[in-house]
């Protein structure tokens, strides 16, 4: 029994070797495991968001971007309004007077380095007028604030102080190199005229409204010039229409009082006329149905077509769509007389015909201010143009010596007087101005080193005068041509535009969206790309104002 069960203990403590199972086994098995666990169910797809999460996502992104849009918006706008010190005036620098704040004036001002001068600018408005938007204005598509840039926030961004005053030049002295000007505002000092001295004079004045001594023009039109023009023509198209709608009018006194007539073709005048056919289209026949269908617009062109400074294709593009507006337009046409109730017309076929209305804008135009004019007379042996103030290719005003530039509309030039020639020539001008600047700064050194003899101070002699000898060579001015854009109406515009070796022409509505665009890159500062943008979307919303002051 002792050795059984001493047996049964070994054999129970010899653990069994494992079996070793054959290749095919092996593989067979590890084939039904693969099988296995492909056959196994995929594992479930990740629970999706819900509305509500990607609400919250997309929300939350939405609201970053403004606020950081709005921050940006914000300190950009602060900066602006609150300029930092500036240089004051210093003696030793020469004084430049700039008569004017328009295109030029402004174009000049936007980029001369007030460093090298004592500036001083006199005009009898405190602020810039965006003049191609002016049209849009008269028709209340734009607030009048909205295309209008104080000077002074031109001014106070400057390096050195600039001095603006509110006031007319009245007559300017180039022998003894002196501005008189006036205060013409309501209220006034007890010193409203006084005369200050220059050492270099800009004349940027401009033009006013050209009459052709019409009879009854200033008495009787509206000019579409300055922004009081605009205001006033678009108090007395409201005034019209309510003159109109009062009880008991006759069929021909409304078709008289709601039959407008813009003289002018240009692009001033075709703008206006597209202008009141939207402002007719989008607003009036909704708040004046029963007058809608009276109102009439017609254009007088003395010329063969309108828009002379368009291409061929473009002038058909836009008589076609006026012809769709249902704009008469009428070529070869003179005014001869504006009345109270009426404009006397010379026809094609030389006849004359009276013609009813209740508003005539004249937009024919330019001619020279008196101020220009008296400038003009005291160089009478070189200043002969009738048309304006002859210039060298330097803008420099023939017979002053150098010391008196003129641009903008008060010049004769072989360019058009557009608002595009004189911001070219006013950036241009400031160029020069730096360049005469450090001219007279090397005059003034090397006068004082005449007197030296140390051999350093000759050395420098020499090249102080190989400097001033290359200072002394300006560059002619060049107008290099941007292209014409013009409003025509019904969300169209025509672009006539430099392309390569020739022209691209183009209308329609996209070209009205780059006609929008480009005027809002044109604008002076972002106040009044943001002022004019939000306006084209109050319009696009809620239409125009039809309130009358």
């Amino acid at each position: 029994m002792a050795m059984q069960a001493s047996r049964l203990l070994g054999r129970s403590l010899v653990k069994p070797r494992p079996s070793v199972l054959p290749r095919s086994q092996l593989s067979r098995r590890w084939l039904s495991t693969g099988t296995e666990s492909a056959s196994a169910p995929p594992p479930p797809p990740p629970p999706k968001a819900s509305l509500w999460k990607r609400f919250l996502q997309v929300t939350g992104g939405i609201t970053l971007v403004t606020l950081a849009s709005g921050g940006a918006l914000y300190y950009v706008a602060q900066k602006d309004r609150t300029p930092g010190p500036q240089l004051p005036h210093d003696p030793t620098k020469k004084t430049l007077v700039i008569l004017g704040s328009g295109w030029g004036a402004t174009s000049l001002l936007n980029s001369l380095d007030t460093v090298d001068y004592n500036v001083i600018v006199i005009s009898p408005k405190n602020y810039f007028l965006f003049t191609p938007l002016l049209p849009s204005v008269a028709v209340g598509t734009l607030s009048p604030r909205s295309i209008l840039q104080p000077t002074r926030y031109v001014t106070r961004h400057k390096k050195r102080q600039v001095t603006v005053i509110e006031a007319s030049a009245t007559d300017v002295d180039p022998v003894t190199k002196t501005v008189t000007f006036a205060d013409t505002s309501e209220i006034q000092g007890l010193v409203s005229t006084t005369t200050i001295p220059y050492d270099y004079l800009v004349f940027a004045v401009g033009a006013e409204v050209q009459t052709f001594n019409i009879p009854g023009v200033r008495e009787h039109a509206c000019f579409m010039k300055e922004l009081e023009d605009a205001e006033k023509m678009q108090r007395r198209f409201l005034d019209c229409l309510e003159s109109a709608a009062f009880p008991g009018q006759s069929v021909d006194e409304i078709k008289r009082l709601l039959h407008m007539v813009v003289v002018g073709g240009g692009p001033t005048g075709v703008e206006l006329s597209g202008e009141l056919h939207d402002f007719l289209e989008q607003d009036l026949r909704s708040w004046y149905p029963e007058l809608a269908e009276h109102v009439r617009i017609s254009l007088v062109e003395a010329l063969p077509s309108v828009l002379p400074s368009f291409s061929k294709q473009l002038i058909d593009y836009t008589e076609s769509t006026f012809k769709e507006a249902k704009i008469d337009i009428l070529t070869k046409t003179m005014v001869k007389e504006v009345r109270d109730k009426s404009v006397v017309l010379q026809l094609p076929d030389k006849s004359i015909a009276e013609v009813p209305c209740g508003l005539v804008v004249w937009a024919a135009g330019n001619t020279l201010r008196k101020v220009t004019r008296d400038l003009m007379a005291k160089f009478p042996d070189v200043q002969t143009n009738r048309r304006g103030i002859a210039v060298d290719e330097c803008l420099r005003m023939l017979g002053s010596n150098g010391t008196i530039f003129a641009i903008g509309d008060c010049t004769a030039t072989s360019y058009a007087p557009t608002a595009q020639v004189a911001s070219q020539q006013g950036a241009y001008l400031a160029r020069v101005l730096a360049q005469i600047a450090k001219k007279d700064e090397l005059e003034v050194r090397l006068k004082d080193l005449q007197v030296a003899t140390e051999p350093e101070a000759k050395e420098e002699r020499e090249q102080i005068e190989k400097r001033l000898t290359k200072l002394e060579k300006l560059r002619p001015f060049k107008y290099s041509h941007q292209g014409s854009l013009a409003y025509i109406g019904s969300d169209r515009a025509i672009a006539d535009l430099p392309f390569f070796n020739g022209n691209l022409a183009t209308g329609g509505v996209a070209t009205f969206l780059f006609w929008r665009s480009a005027y809002l890159s044109t604008l002076f500062s972002m106040r009044n790309r943001i002022l004019v943008a939000t306006d084209w979307l109050y319009v696009k919303l809620f239409g125009r104002d039809v309130s009358r002051e």
